[in-house]
């Protein structure tokens, strides 16, 4: 096969307009501090990092409430991941990262370009965590803009990657 037709796949993820991504991973604990002050913390549950595009809308949180709450990724009786965070009570840390927006394809310094300005992705992050709650799910936020330190304990560990544009 020819490198291009393996590659050829991977164009529309490398050219399209970014979306809100996030990586979701199974924790036991997690808690976020700022200042050596504890802001955020979770039993069981998801630890969710988010980053917002300049593309994004009110759309691609609905999405990814939706996926990160079905997400079936913890363990049932017979040790099959077949529960979400719902079926097993558990909560949600959600902790805004515009690194996730990163890219490194020119150079050695990482370009954000592609991230939202804090003004517009705070309004998406906030609606997201605030839809995660409608859905009567005890959800933890860190301190959006701050310098944080996030401490967790994965479970499994199990971490998974997400955007709204399902590109992965």
């Amino acid at each position: 096969m020819q490198p291009e037709a393996v590659f050829s796949c991977l164009l529309p993820i490398a050219n399209c307009c970014p979306s809100m991504r996030a990586v979701i991973q199974r924790v036991s604990s997690a808690r976020v501090s700022v200042d050596r002050r504890v802001v955020g913390s979770i039993g069981r549950g998801l630890l969710v990092l988010v980053g917002v595009s300049k593309e994004d809308r009110p759309a691609a949180a609905d999405y990814m409430v939706e996926k990160l709450l079905g997400l079936r990724i913890f363990e049932d009786d017979e040790g099959k991941m077949n529960l979400s965070v719902r079926d097993v009570a558990g909560a949600v840390l959600v902790v805004s990262q515009f690194t996730l927006f990163a890219d490194v394809r020119r150079g050695k310094r990482p370009s954000f370009d592609h991230a939202a300005r804090p003004e517009e992705a705070k309004v998406l992050y906030e609606y997201l965590v605030t839809k995660i709650r409608e859905q009567h799910i005890e959800c933890s936020t860190g301190e959006f803009r701050a310098t944080m330190q996030v401490e967790l304990v994965n479970d499994g560990p199990v971490t998974i990657l997400i955007d709204s544009d399902k590109t992965f």
